[in-house]
């Protein structure tokens, strides 16, 4: 594979438009699933400010500040458990007829918890009773090779936990249904449809494009506060911290940090990356115009990137993506320094069936960041470009281009362009929601000459 570094021009792939919504008969089908799915009296789904992609996924609310539980019982009950904050925010929920009930608990310290401050007691409120079987879901789950009581482990706070034991009592079971929602291969919510597709390519267009002019404007001079401002954030609801780092030569670079008051220098690595709800965007390299022992490492790079998008197709297994990887990283002497690519969505990462030896198999709707973070790399350099994808069988991008027509046209946009411009012939079922689909510059100072595929 010959790689060279070109001008190419960003095109503009179509105005955005308003926000796609997310109906509620979606989310009432995703809740009938997944109830039916776990097999129990009653399925709890646990959330927090930080973990809230479960709940989100089923409700289209989340909670701020505090911690929810959603509760999925007999006779098509639903009831969601909220703090004193999060109350009056959860009519924003798009699920029909959910029951919503006060539990103090959940709030934060200090507040009045007068009113309704046993756990439990909200539990026993909501029809949870003695002998009932209540599947519990964490923000993520033990695999049965970390502990030999998995099912029985809860990445639920314990204090929760043992209400839900006292309530069901002796008779009762409780166990983990993680899984129902975010198995690798076959959970409900690592799939999704054609109009929570275009919500997060809406989503992608915001995010990729507020990346880009971080990239495209910093300086030498800036401060890294400066370069971060011209992102021009206007209100997206965010799944990870914003982050932008840079050092020079010799100086380790922690991609994970936020911007600091430091001066940026020619020469210097760079790196900065924004999440919204359903995507995030990555990019870094060295301010400079150029640096030929960077150039041949960002080479190899790219090789893998491609290496990705060649591999990943629907029916395939996440071990013939990692290997695909790593033996053309290795040609540069690279490795990925986490998984080749993972689950994503409301939250920036949920699962991943990309792993070593995986047999889980990639699947239609599957929503996918192209996050490949190669190592080593000398202190003060930095490489990194990242997208979001979705892969979509032939029905769902029928669906899709049916039920939002402008959102296709844009993917349609952006895979001419990768295959024009950057030189891959994507399968049609990898379609690319960044506005910056693998435009990918090592250099930002000459942000319009990217890597691409003779």
């Amino acid at each position: 594979m010959n790689v060279s570094l070109k001008p190419v021009g960003l095109p503009d792939f179509g105005p955005l438009g308003d926000k796609p919504q997310i109906a509620p008969d979606i989310y009432e089908a995703r809740v009938k699933a997944a109830y039916a799915k776990a097999g129990c009296d009653w399925l709890a789904v646990y959330a927090d400010r930080e973990h809230f992609a479960n709940i989100a996924f089923l409700t289209g609310f989340e909670p701020r500040f505090e911690e929810a539980f959603l509760l999925l019982g007999p006779g098509g009950a639903r009831v969601l458990l909220t703090g004193n904050e999060s109350k009056d925010y959860a009519p924003l929920a798009g699920l029909p007829g959910m029951t919503v009930l006060l539990a103090q608990t959940l709030s934060l310290m200090g507040q009045d918890r007068s009113q309704f401050p046993r756990f439990a007691e909200r539990l026993k409120d909501a029809g949870v009773s003695q002998g009932d079987t209540v599947g519990l879901v964490g923000w993520k789950y033990l695999e049965p090779f970390e502990d030999e009581a998995h099912e029985s482990a809860f990445y639920v706070p314990t204090v929760y936990v043992q209400a839900f034991r006292r309530v069901v009592g002796a008779s009762g079971v409780l166990r983990d249904a993680t899984p129902v929602l975010l198995h690798p291969e076959n959970g409900l919510a690592v799939t999704i449809d054609a109009d929570q597709i275009a919500a997060f390519e809406w989503s992608a267009t915001r995010c990729s494009l507020a990346l880009w002019r971080i990239v495209a404007g910093a300086r030498a001079g800036d401060s890294e506060f400066d370069a971060v401002s011209r992102m021009g954030y206007a209100g997206d609801a965010l799944n990870v911290h914003t982050m932008f780092a840079s050092g020079s030569a010799g100086e380790t670079i922690i991609g994970l940090r936020s911007a600091s008051a430091r001066k940026l220098k020619q020469g210097d690595g760079v790196t900065t990356a924004l999440g919204h709800w359903g995507a995030l965007s990555c990019r870094a390299g060295l301010l400079d115009t150029g640096n030929d022992e960077l150039l041949a490492l960002a080479k190899g790079y790219f090789q893998g990137l491609v290496a990705w998008y060649e591999s990943a197709a629907i029916g395939r297994d996440g071990n013939a993506i990692h290997e695909a990887v790593l033996e053309t990283l290795a040609r540069a002497n690279l490795k990925p320094a986490l998984n080749s690519g993972h689950l994503g969505g409301y939250e920036e990462w949920v699962h991943s069936p990309v792993r070593p030896g995986s047999q889980d198999r990639l699947r239609s709707g599957m929503h996918f960041q192209v996050d490949v973070i190669p190592t080593p790399i000398p202190a003060g350099w930095a490489l990194n470009c990242e997208d979001p994808v979705v892969l979509a069988d032939e029905t769902l991008r029928a669906e899709l281009q049916a039920r939002h027509p402008a959102a296709f046209a844009r993917i349609a946009a952006r895979r001419d362009f990768m295959k024009r411009s950057v030189g891959l012939d994507l399968r049609p079922e990898i379609l690319p929601l960044s506005s910056t689909p693998l435009y990918f510059a090592p250099f930002w100072l000459k942000n319009d000459h990217v890597l691409v595929r003779d």
